[in-house]
């Protein structure tokens, strides 16, 4: 393994959670909201970061960080990996990256089905892809690269989306099943997600999640999003994180979950944060789904 990949092991906290962290719900954790969570311990659900925001070598936000593991499982969530980006992966920021998953040992590790590079810049989005042999391959092998480098499974998120490509020889939905059986990753089903690609390209959620394949999904998000129109006046959904999770995405949760068991879950909440009691309140209407379908599991059994 190239020198430049190993870890920094040093500084790994203890941990008191081990993966999986089973059919509970989550919140994406923001540092403000951190006296609140700590001041109610035990916390039932687990918390996930963006792994760019920890990518320094110290300082207040892995102190908080640090804080927050001691009691609570983590997700870690990669945005600028640039899976299906042309170039190869950026060296020195899987390096970090593999630093992270080493130092806080996260219960599930997640990156996006997208591209956010070029050349020397990154952008801050996550750019979609066309779904075809070229692409498929270069995914699948950025996807083994990420996961030799971990050294363990990583899942693959679903995106959303605003354009559509017409060299795309597969469906959204086969070309990520031959992704996760090439490479044995596994799956983030985000359903907000769905919801929003359904809209902008008028295609069937409810068909897109029937020919999902959710055996594979390790972890499930959920979020807000926004309305907007496009240049022809047509309404335009923008998946936004910066408000409660819509009803009708709520409803296709359900119908997931009662389809797969419950997964975690985690609620995306990334702008006009609220206070505590309100993300958690989110999570606690999760936690309500999941465990009415623990509970039929159990009584099936």
């Amino acid at each position: 393994m190239d020198a430049t990949i190993r870890p920094r092991t040093s500084a790994a906290v203890p941990l008191r959670f081990s993966p999986p962290v089973g059919g509970v719900a989550g919140t994406s954790f923001k540092p403000e909201h951190l006296t609140a969570i700590l001041e109610e311990c035990p916390h039932r659900g687990f918390f996930e970061v963006h792994a760019e925001n920890y990518m320094g070598a110290g300082g207040p936000p892995h102190r908080m960080l640090e804080r927050l593991r001691r009691d609570h499982p983590l997700s870690l969530h990669g945005v600028c990996m640039s899976i299906g980006g042309p170039a190869p992966l950026d060296r020195a920021h899987l390096a970090r990256f593999r630093g992270l998953v080493a130092r806080y040992q996260p219960a599930l590790v997640s990156e996006h089905l997208a591209w956010s590079t070029h050349g020397t810049s990154f952008f801050n989005d996550l750019l979609p892809l066309p779904y075809n042999k070229g692409t498929l391959t270069r995914v699948c092998d950025h996807i083994d690269e990420v996961q030799e480098a971990i050294r363990r499974p990583i899942l693959l998120e679903n995106p959303s989306t605003y354009v559509a490509f017409r060299n795309s020889t597969m469906c959204e939905t086969d070309f990520i099943r031959t992704v996760a059986e090439r490479t044995g990753c596994g799956l983030l089903l985000d359903i907000n997600n769905v919801f929003v690609s359904a809209a902008n390209h008028c295609f069937s959620a409810l068909q897109y999640l029937a020919d999902f394949p959710l055996a594979g999904v390790g972890e499930i998000h959920l979020a807000g999003h926004a309305e907007q129109g496009d240049d022809e006046g047509k309404l335009l959904l923008i998946d936004s994180h910066d408000g409660p999770v819509a009803d009708a995405v709520w409803k296709l949760f359900e119908i997931v979950i009662a389809r797969c068991g419950p997964v975690p879950t985690l609620i995306e909440w990334d702008s006009n944060i609220p206070d505590w009691p309100v993300l958690q309140a989110e999570a606690a209407a999760a936690q309500a789904i999941l465990d009415r379908h623990i509970g039929r599991v159990r009584r099936a059994a």
